[in-house]
């Protein structure tokens, strides 16, 4: 019989076993694929109470022929496409998941009928899995939160970052003098806990942010959040992000910097009127209710002139600091070019001076591909 795209599988089961067990229900039509299959499979024994312990743990760096399987396992379920691979695996009163990346990482989840099982059987699946990482002074460890189809998740990449008296005279006076105040900061020395870092676009915003990652890098954990726009929206996502990755071990415990780019229609002025409670939560997460506890800090970049920023957000006592980062004045820029350039042809610096971005460009010669529509106002051209 053929089946329509508004037909669904149901698969019912049911454990009676024990008084905590439920009855569980899995619907599949043809938008599901088998990584689903495997999700809810792997579920099922945890849902019916047969499993009632659970553990999960994110690996980085996993070597290309690691195992990530016990040897006794049973394979129950595999399914490889362009960019995972997933594998359900079971022994004796556990059952496993492994979620394997093209990118390096992997997702282990492990249910099982006591808690110490659990976490023997991941102890055995991440032995020898991974590799050390390299120490490399030009690069700083910076976690990247987005969400998708299978949730919230963070991942956890290394990244180049200069050091701050690499760049300092990118930026004009005050503000290299106001950011050179920030990256020397430690824990102790934390008042606020908002960062707000406005001005044009190319000014070095970010390049700032990637150097005080590095500055800041033996006591604050950075973390940039790609969907802030989703973050402040969906309660579930603020909270598993405003808990963070906890350790048990307090003397490793960071501080946390959430990084949020371009987030100009979160501060502005009319904010209220055109994010709904998305200002509130972010108040909420830097001197709320949800803040306390956590040492969060949350830094904001905005081409926001500072006029137009709602007055909730730069209230004395919320932030830790609120720079304007703007372009070079025409001394600066000359003295940056003279720098950088030498002997060689230099453009000419205009009364309004230059962004870091143009003096950048100025700089490399970068060979830019252009094209133009051809004038189609001729007597006699085609509509």
């Amino acid at each position: 019989m053929t089946s329509t795209p508004q037909e669904r599988l149901r698969l019912v089961g049911r454990e009676e076993a024990t008084p905590a067990a439920m009855s569980w229900v899995m619907s599949l039509d043809d938008s599901d694929s088998p990584r689903d299959i495997i999700d809810a499979l792997g579920l099922a024994p945890f849902v019916s109470g047969e499993h009632p312990h659970a553990l999960s743990a994110e690996l980085e760096r996993v070597k290309p022929d690691a195992a990530l399987c016990p040897e006794d396992a049973r394979i129950l379920r595999t399914s490889d496409d362009e960019s995972t691979k997933t594998v359900l695996a079971a022994g004796e009163g556990w059952m496993l998941r492994v979620l394997r990346r093209t990118n390096g990482t992997a997702m282990l989840h492990v249910s099982a009928v006591t808690e110490e099982l659990a976490r023997t059987v991941i102890e055995v699946c991440s032995k020898d899995a991974t590799v050390a990482e390299e120490a490399d002074d030009t690069q700083v460890s910076m976690g990247f939160w987005h969400s998708g189809a299978h949730g919230f998740s963070r991942r956890e990449r290394t990244i180049g970052a200069a050091t701050w008296p690499e760049i300092e005279q990118n930026y004009s006076g005050d503000i290299s003098a106001a950011l050179g105040r920030l990256m020397a900061l430690r824990a102790e020395d934390v008042s606020g806990r908002l960062l707000l870092l406005h001005g044009p676009p190319g000014t070095g915003k970010t390049s700032a942010l990637r150097a005080l990652a590095r500055e800041w890098a033996q006591w604050c954990q950075v973390d940039c959040v790609l969907d802030p726009e989703v973050l402040f929206s969906n309660p579930g996502y603020l909270m598993e992000v405003a808990i963070g990755v906890d350790t048990y071990d307090d003397s490793k415990r960071k501080w946390r910097l959430l990084v949020l780019e371009d987030c100009d229609e979160l501060i502005r002025g009319s904010a209220k009127e055109s994010t709904g409670q998305g200002l509130s939560r972010l108040l909420n997460l830097t001197d709320g209710m949800l803040g306390q506890g956590r040492d969060v800090l949350v830094a904001i970049t905005t081409n926001e002139n500072l006029s137009r920023l709602h007055p909730a957000v730069v209230r004395p006592g919320r932030c830790l600091a609120q720079l304007e980062v703007g372009r070079l004045s025409p001394a600066e820029a000359t003295a940056w070019l003279d720098r950088e350039l030498g002997d060689r042809p230099k453009p000419a610096v205009e009364a309004g001076g230059m962004t870091l971005a143009e003096l950048i460009e100025a700089r490399d010669h970068p060979t830019r591909i252009q094209a133009a529509p051809a004038d189609t106002t001729a007597v006699g051209s085609y509509l």
